[in-house]
This record gives structure tokens, C-alpha cells and sequence, in this order.
């Protein structure tokens, strides 16, 4: 368990990961480019998010501006396709990402939408270094590239307040995430570039869970992300997790 005075090195940077997803940051926003699959994704993304931390702090999910008030990090922020709802929901958001060029992208589309977001390239490690506290830590599709997965969600146990949640999305370890995510999204269909994904890395509910209890967090809540091929649209279910899944983690009572 990450004690809260460690100090962290940036252990969890995988430079092969970050060199993959800056040479694609300035199509970040283009919904037919290579994060087609995202921008499809990110309504269900959005919807688990707003629910789970309303649900955690008490509020009303259906309020104007729900996650007033509450100081959200974005880890691996990207080019800011979680931020830039999360900002109009209310919260104040900090975007970190370790690709300067998603940062750069970032910034200058949440300038042309008019919405202050504090983007920032630098790792988790660093932040958690620099003393930064969150109430809500976004995880989303992060996990899965990160080279050290201990010293990444240590970081994370030492940016999160006592009081606070964090959302995790990964991929699952499981024969029809390949045929899927890698043999169809990938080679067949070219939704994604090739190499975006390594099936090794992917991660089962269950290695989640210890992983994240190793860290000092309690997962409460995992919901599947299920994929239409006929309508083309994300759903969240309750019993498939076949590939896409979701989850709510807290800090532990001893933690």
C-alpha cells in the first residue's frame, strides 16, 4: 500500500506508449479519425462518471452543474475528450497527460470552446510529488499502458483526498477482446491504428480489484461497456465484461 509520504519516480511512463499516441494528438477531436472509437464510447464514459461520483458525494446527477464545487484530475487526459464535458458539468478539472503534444492539442481546443481546464504535461508520479490533492480521479482507458502499474496507482492513492473516488476503464483479458478490440478494430475494420493495443497488457476484473486493493482501494462497482455493431452505440451492463469494463474505486478505510 502507497504510504502517503512516498516519493514517486515516473516509473510508470512507457516511452513506446507515448511516442504511439503523440503522433496521432492533433486527431484527437476529429470523430472519423483514429479515436473514432472513443468519441462513440465517450457518451457511456461520460454517463458511469457523472452517476458514480454523484452517487459517491451525494448529489443530484440530474442538477445543471452536478460536480460543482469538486476538483477533478484527469489522468492521461489525451486531447481532452472527458475533460471538456466534466468542465461543463461543473468540475474544476486538471488534465495530465505525459505526451506534450496531447496537452498542446488539448489546450488550444478548450480555448476555442471558451472552457478553463488546467492541462498539464506531466505524469502522475510528479503530481503526486508536488503535493496535488483531487476529489475525483479519472483512470479512463489509462491502465493498460502505463509500464509500471504499482508505482502508477500508488501515485494515484497519494493525489486522491481520504473522502474521494476514482474511475477506472480498461479492456479485459479474454478471447473476444482480441478478436474485437485488436483483430477487428485494428486489422479488419481500421478503426485504430495498428499497435494500439497490446492484448498482454489487458487486464481481467479480478487482477483489477487486487491491484487496486494493493494500492490501498476498495473497488465498489463494476459495470461492462458493451458495444452494438448494429446500432454502432456503448452500453453500460451489469453482467457483460467481456471487453470493455468500468469501475468505481474508493480509498479503503485504512488506507
Amino acid at each position: 500500500m502507497a504510504s502517503e509520504n512516498t516519493k514517486f519516480a515516473s516509473k510508470s511512463v512507457n516511452p513506446d506508449e507515448i511516442a504511439h499516441f503523440s503522433s496521432m494528438a492533433e486527431t484527437w477531436w476529429d470523430p472519423n479519425g483514429p479515436f473514432k472509437p472513443l468519441h462513440k464510447l465517450n457518451p457511456t464514459r461520460i454517463k458511469f462518471v457523472k452517476e458514480q461520483i454523484c452517487k459517491h458525494f451525494d448529489r443530484d446527477s440530474n442538477a445543471e452543474k452536478p460536480l460543482e464545487g469538486l476538483r477533478i484530475l484527469d489522468i492521461g487526459c489525451g486531447g481532452g475528450l472527458l475533460c471538456e464535458p466534466m468542465t461543463r458539468l461543473g468540475a474544476t478539472m486538471v488534465g495530465a497527460d505525459a505526451a506534450e503534444k496531447n496537452i498542446k492539442t488539448a489546450s488550444i481546443h478548450a480555448e476555442q470552446m471558451g472552457l478553463d481546464i488546467d492541462y498539464r504535461h506531466i505524469t502522475a508520479e510528479e503530481l503526486a510529488d508536488a503535493s496535488e490533492k483531487f476529489d475525483v480521479i479519472l483512470n479512463m482507458e489509462v491502465i493498460e499502458h502505463v509500464a509500471d502499474i504499482p508505482s502508477f496507482l500508488g501515485a494515484c492513492h497519494t493525489l486522491l483526498k481520504d473522502n474521494g473516488c476514482m474511475t477506472l476503464s480498461t479492456l479485459n483479458r479474454t478471447l473476444k477482446s482480441w478478436t474485437m478490440a485488436i483483430a477487428g478494430a485494428e486489422y479488419i475494420l481500421r478503426w485504430l491504428p495498428v499497435g494500439t493495443h497490446d492484448w498482454k497488457k489487458f487486464i481481467k476484473p479480478s487482477e483489477l480489484c487486487e491491484m487496486n486493493k494493493q494500492a490501498g482501494f476498495t473497488i465498489n462497482t463494476i459495470e461492462g461497456m458493451v458495444f452494438n455493431p448494429l446500432s454502432g452505440t456503448w452500453s453500460l451492463s451489469d453482467h457483460d465484461f467481456s471487453v470493455n469494463y468500468v469501475a468505481l474505486a474508493v480509498k479503503s478505510n485504512n488506507g
